[in-house]
């Protein structure tokens, strides 16, 4: 990433940046929580920046890669689907948005938005902007990756070396954010099946091809404005609703048709969300084979006893890999990104069973989904301790909450046992 400065906090810390670079000075404006370029420019004074307003502050890459003679930059999207375990999984197409005025690094330029922004809401409005009819195509103002790959791949580039460079750029930004993800998470939400998020990595490439990271956006635009974005969001959509695995909710039983759910052989008990497969709650065995997994720099025997708690985990991840679409999924990994997490804070226990599951059965995951399926026939994946215990993050109240869920949850699966036998 670029040298950047977050403003006023950072402030003598960027003047010093500026004071010890050589003209001309060129860095970028942005300000926090904007979209579609509103508000970025580009300045090479220290006066034009101001002192007191929030404001980030990055180093303006000043020689970029360029096709046709003009700038673009890379939205990547990155679907986390679990930051305990860290789930990630990347589309593999994404877009490509160019300037409309061909580049120039003369410090005059500078104000020339439609040269130095990429972003479509600015560029629209240029007279010079081209639209392109088909995603697959390499022309106009807005390609999509697959375009720009076969492009680059005409040029001789390894693109797939690029694609895995941009790749480990994603996979590090989140494992740099996933603490205080994890804490505010676990700490105001009673389920694991409540959050997931979809984010928008901007990336340029400079002039020898390396990437660096812009920006990464919360919940980016899946507006379709053009035939190129709709071909690539749509199949995004489409494979991120069947990721994150949407599921009926209780509530919904009465409404069902019983003719059609007895055509497909279904009842109304297994087709609705069970809160049991998304609780927190561990028994103290379980509790005691986390502390000992996260202490230990090693993950030997962790597969041999499978826990209920490991068992509901890898066959969420199982699943999920299964309806993954177009997206490829980039953690957990048996590679060496994978290890990244299981070092240092990064050692959380799920990230080291996934690990482990990945290094044992990635190459051989019909023998673990069996393993699985054995064990699920066997109802170990229904089973919920008796006095439960919650991550020492979890407010008073998220806990009580939680133990009353567990409550009703074993309530119910008793209620069924005894339907089952009578």
């Amino acid at each position: 990433m670029p040298l950047t400065f977050l403003l006023p906090q950072q402030l003598a810390a960027c003047k010093e940046a500026w004071a010890e670079e050589e003209d001309p000075h060129c860095w970028i404006l942005k300000p926090p929580a904007s979209a579609r370029g509103a508000g970025v420019h580009v300045v090479h004074k220290w006066s034009q920046v101001p002192k007191k307003q929030p404001l980030i502050v990055q180093r303006y890459i000043r020689s970029p890669y360029l096709i046709n003679g003009t700038k673009f930059d890379l939205r990547l999207y990155a679907l986390v689907t679990s930051f305990d375990p860290l789930r990630v999984y990347v589309a593999r197409d994404g877009l490509v948005r160019f300037a409309s005025i061909r580049y120039s690094q003369e410090c005059e330029d500078f104000g020339d938005r439609f040269m130095h922004l990429t972003n479509y809401s600015i560029n629209k409005k240029s007279a010079t902007y081209a639209s392109n009819t088909s995603k697959d195509d390499c022309e106009g103002h807005k390609w999509s990756i697959k375009a720009l790959q076969k492009y680059l791949e005409d040029f001789g580039v390894d693109f797939e070396h690029l694609w895995q460079q941009m790749v480990d750029i994603i996979v590090k930004t989140l494992i740099c954010c996933e603490g205080p993800i994890n804490r505010l998470t676990q700490k105001h939400t009673t389920t694991r099946y409540n959050c997931y998020e979809l984010f928008g990595f901007d990336i340029l490439l400079d002039e020898s091809l390396k990437p660096w990271l812009l920006e990464v956006n919360v919940s980016p635009s899946l507006r379709s404005a053009t035939p190129v974005d709709f071909g690539v969001k749509s199949e995004i959509v489409k494979d991120l609703l069947n990721l994150v695995g949407f599921q009926l909710p209780q509530l919904m039983r009465s409404n069902f048709d019983m003719s059609l759910l007895a055509f497909y052989g279904l009842n109304d008990d297994n087709i609705t969300m069970n809160p049991v497969l998304h609780s927190y709650a561990l028994s103290a065995e379980e509790r005691l084979k986390h502390k000992h997994y996260e202490t230990l720099l090693e993950d030997d025997g962790i597969l041999e006893r499978l826990t209920p708690d490991d068992v509901r985990q890898l066959v969420s991840s199982e699943d999920e890999l299964s309806r993954r679409g177009s997206f490829e999924r980039v953690l957990p990994s048996a590679c060496e990104r994978g290890r990244l997490l299981l070092q240092g804070p990064f050692r959380r226990y799920y990230n080291v069973l996934l690990s482990a599951w990945e290094s044992r059965f990635g190459q051989e995951r019909r023998a673990g989904i069996a393993r699985l399926q054995s064990l699920c026939s066997e109802g170990v994946h229904l089973i919920v301790p008796q006095d439960p215990i919650f991550p020492e993050c979890h407010s008073p109240a998220s806990e009580k909450r939680q133990k009353k869920n567990v409550t009703r949850n074993m309530s119910i699966l008793a209620h069924k046992e005894r339907q089952h036998r009578g």
